[in-house]
């Protein structure tokens, strides 16, 4: 069948839930056959999406029937959208209507990116018996982990909300804003409280400890409940990248059935959020023709063994596929992080003077004895300002060159010697910096970059801790100032082969915006205070505190 055949469709099909309320679908089926096994997809950003109907062209040629739902009180749906509140009993009373129409052999898949990744995997926690796989995209363990990186607002993402006020999409609006003027306001809590009447917003910032608000739709303790077998996919450059990497782990090692342990895989490229799949040059850097996978193309293979039993070889492949960047090259592997992982302890050094790239900071693997600590002033006025990695922002995200940020005074910058040989660096990255600071309340940022010959400077992964949330995202406490503090800093994880004659480098500093909101170090509660305080920061590195950031190296075999 090709994109002129023809496709049996029904539009704006009511599909009822246990409340009464009337949930819209469209409904794509092959020309010829009566029941067929069926795709579902659950979105909040319109089932007319035009990269979503087309993947219903595809998946109906492949042999599928596909539903595409409009979430609760979103566009054709009834009833009022509460963010992630009503989709684990909406998702499962979906599957049960799907899996009782004449059209439908008795096996459901599910497919989406983003938020329709989460619209997948709370309700398989519901086990339908007609749920046979999933297949999320950019997906999250739970939503705090993804608007609260270890205690600290995703600012960029909290205030995406903007973009789903009401029943559409309000896109083509907020861009008529101020962005900058937007993301500078205090307080937090009552920022976009002009613009729009957003409750969850609010929330978002009221909560901003790992409470009840959030544990009443979090996957963390409820793996076992799962028993469907499920395909992730992300991107080391995608903004839920650390919370797929746990969902992945959580199905495989704590998943309820043996299915689901054996058979959940993922699959990880050089991508961000917007370019899931693409070979196109990202950021500063030409990832190569071999960097491209048909995401559409790896569901249906997918599928086929899933829900058609087609013998296509994908159980007898390693969970998982990786893109080792600078290599270029794809791989597969068993487990995360892999086995065979030698996590190396790479130290800061300096005479006291690793501000900027032009500082005296260095880097190896020698513990340090006595030196001087690395001192900055960090002023919320003039935080430093976010730039690749991460970032969900189509103009910022990935491989960037962070050559004029390693300029700022500060950013303490700690650098390797030029690499005698290839290093890879596969896994999680981890810091542990010891500091003090003058404020009761502070944050400290790391991130990892790859510093090629001619100078460019690429980041690959960045982490922040907020000083209150050190010892638990449950229980903050403060800190005393100028007191010496241990700060696990998570950096999320990579795959990066720093090829001979890079070096690689830690930059510290203690904002990172507006990806995240800034501490306004006057120790406050978070998203109420206006008034800013400027922190002097030191970070130590000798004997009794030896700084360093935590690298998984993986042998390299000529």
């Amino acid at each position: 069948m090709t994109s002129a055949q023809p496709l049996r469709l029904q539009i704006d099909v009511k599909v009822p839930m246990r409340d009464g309320v009337l949930l819209s679908a469209d409904i794509y089926r092959p020309p010829a056959g009566e029941a067929f096994p069926v795709l579902l997809l659950r979105t909040i950003y319109d089932n007319q999406m035009p990269r979503y109907v087309e993947w219903a062209r595809r998946f109906v040629q492949a042999g599928f029937a596909v539903v595409m739902q409009d979430c609760r009180g979103r566009f054709d749906s009834d009833g009022a959208w509460e963010p992630y509140i009503n989709e684990t009993d909406d998702g499962y009373d979906t599957h049960e209507w799907i899996g009782h129409q004449p059209w439908c052999n008795g096996k459901i898949g599910t497919f989406g990116i983003s938020y329709p990744g989460f619209t997948q995997t709370l309700p398989a926690t519901k086990r339908s018996k007609y749920l046979t796989a999933l297949a999320p995209i950019a997906s999250q363990q739970d939503n705090y982990g993804h608007i609260y990186v270890d205690g600290v607002l995703h600012l960029h993402i909290a205030m995406f909300f903007i973009n789903v006020v009401g029943r559409s999409m309000q896109r083509e609006a907020r861009g008529l804003l101020d962005q900058d003027e937007l993301y500078n306001r205090l307080p937090l809590s009552t920022a976009l409280d002009d613009i729009a009447d957003i409750p969850f917003y609010r929330d978002v910032i009221k909560h901003y400890t790992f409470d009840d608000f959030w544990k009443r739709y979090s996957l963390r303790n409820r793996y076992g409940e799962v028993a469907a077998p499920a395909l992730f996919i992300t991107g080391w450059y995608d903004s839920l990248l650390h919370e797929t990497l746990k969902v992945f782990n959580g199905w495989r090692h704590k998943g309820g059935s043996t299915e689901a342990r054996t058979n959940t895989r993922i699959l990880i490229g050089p991508w961000g959020h917007q370019n899931l799949g693409s070979a196109e040059k990202f950021g500063e850097i030409e990832f190569g023709a071999d960097a491209a996978r048909d995401i559409v193309a790896e569901q249906i293979r997918w599928y086929d063994r899933r829900l058609k039993g087609v013998d296509n070889g994908i159980d007898r492949e390693p969970p998982i596929s990786l893109f080792v960047m600078g290599e270029n090259r794809w791989r597969f592997e068993n487990e995360w992080p892999l086995a065979r992982t030698q996590f190396t302890n790479y130290y800061l050094h300096s005479h006291g003077q690793a501000a900027t790239s032009s500082g005296d900071g260095w880097l190896d693997i020698e513990k340090p004895s006595e030196e001087p600590p690395d001192r900055f002033i960090y002023d919320p006025a003039n935080p430093v300002p976010s730039w690749g990695a991460q970032y969900q922002n189509l103009d910022r995200t990935g491989p960037r060159d962070r050559s004029e940020i390693a300029k700022r005074r500060d950013v303490l910058v700690y650098n390797s010697r030029p690499l005698a040989t290839d290093v890879e660096v596969t896994g999680p990255v981890t810091a542990t910096i010891y500091a003090a600071s003058s404020a009761p309340d502070t944050d400290f940022t790391a991130t990892l970059v790859d510093v090629h010959p001619d100078g460019k400077a690429i980041n690959l992964c960045e982490g922040i801790r907020r000083a209150r949330f050190r010892e638990s995202i449950e229980m903050p406490t403060s800190i005393e100032p100028l007191k010496i503090y241990e700060y696990k800093i998570d950096l999320w994880d990579t795959s990066n082969l720093f090829k001979a004659g890079h070096r690689i480098r830690i930059e510290i500093s203690s904002s990172n915006f507006p990806r995240f909101d800034r501490n306004l170090n006057t120790g406050a509660q978070p998203g109420t205070d206006t008034e800013m305080a400027v922190a002097h920061q030191a970070i130590f590195h000798n004997g009794p505190n030896p700084s360093h950031v935590t690298l998984p190296v993986i042998p390299r075999h000529p």
